[in-house]
C-alpha cells in the first residue's frame, strides 16, 4: 500500500470494511464542500471512488494497527494507541 499516491477503491473498501464510509470523509476538504456532501452524502461506491481519486478527501491522520483503525484527531482515542 503506497500512501503517497493514495489508495485504490479496493484498498479503501477493505480498509473501511463494514464501518460507515461517511466517517472517513474529510469534511474540511474542498471536494467535500463543493459537492455539498454534508447535505447530499454520497453512496459508498461514489465515496470510495472519490476518496481514491482525491486522496485528501480521506480524513487524516489515519493509522491502522492490526484490526484497529484511528482516523481524524481525537485525543482520547489517540492516547489508547500508547
Amino acid at each position: 500500500m503506497d500512501l503517497n499516491k493514495g489508495l485504490t477503491v479496493e484498498e479503501l473498501d477493505q480498509l473501511i470494511g463494514k464501518r460507515d464510509h461517511l466517517a472517513f470523509l474529510n469534511a474540511k476538504n474542498e471536494v467535500f464542500r463543493e459537492r455539498k456532501m454534508k447535505e447530499n452524502p454520497p453512496s459508498r461506491e461514489e465515496a470510495l471512488r472519490l476518496m481514491s481519486e482525491y486522496p485528501n478527501l480521506v480524513k487524516r491522520p489515519l493509522v491502522v494497527r492490526g484490526a484497529r483503525i484511528w482516523f481524524g484527531f481525537n485525543a482520547g482515542e489517540w492516547e489508547e494507541m500508547g
